[in-house]
């Protein structure tokens, strides 16, 4: 009787951190950021690159997804210009201008919604929903697409 009583008071104490523990999801959420640090990339919340008419009419879970990016050094020519292309039902499309999208597109997993290149980063935007190796393949995309964007 004692015995139970000890350990219905250790588990009424612990119970609290408890609450603390990382969920299964959480946990995959830190094992992909920690392979994006490792492969160089940097991760940040951001709206996604479409209008201000098609972001108002998203909810902010919807628009709020994941940058993973990598830096861009800093262009001694001429600045970069701020491009993004989102994914459609029938491809790539971009604002303004409707560029075409880089050649990098074609190798992306479907995961992606979107990418973008700005004079700081080029990088795509997820929502998690891969793994390592997907990770591992966004950073080889983006490193490829980082030497062709230094090529010109």
């Amino acid at each position: 009787m004692g015995y139970g009583i000890i350990a219905l008071i250790v588990v009424l104490a612990l119970a609290p951190l408890w609450h603390f523990m990382p969920t299964k999801r959480q946990r995959h959420q830190a094992q992909l950021r920690e392979s994006a640090a490792l492969a160089g990339l940097f991760v940040e919340f951001r709206d996604l690159p479409l209008g201000p008419e098609r972001l108002a009419r998203l909810s902010a879970s919807d628009r709020q997804v994941l940058y993973y990016g990598i830096r861009l050094p800093a262009s001694r020519k001429a600045t970069r210009q701020r491009h993004a292309w989102y994914r459609e039902r029938d491809g790539w499309s971009s604002r303004p201008g409707r560029l075409e999208a880089p050649s990098i597109v074609a190798g992306l997993p479907d995961a992606i919604l979107a990418i973008a290149v700005s004079e700081e980063s080029c990088g795509v935007f997820w929502q998690e929903q891969g793994d390592e190796s997907m990770v591992r393949e966004i950073a080889l995309l983006l490193e490829r697409w980082k030497a062709d964007l230094l090529s010109t």
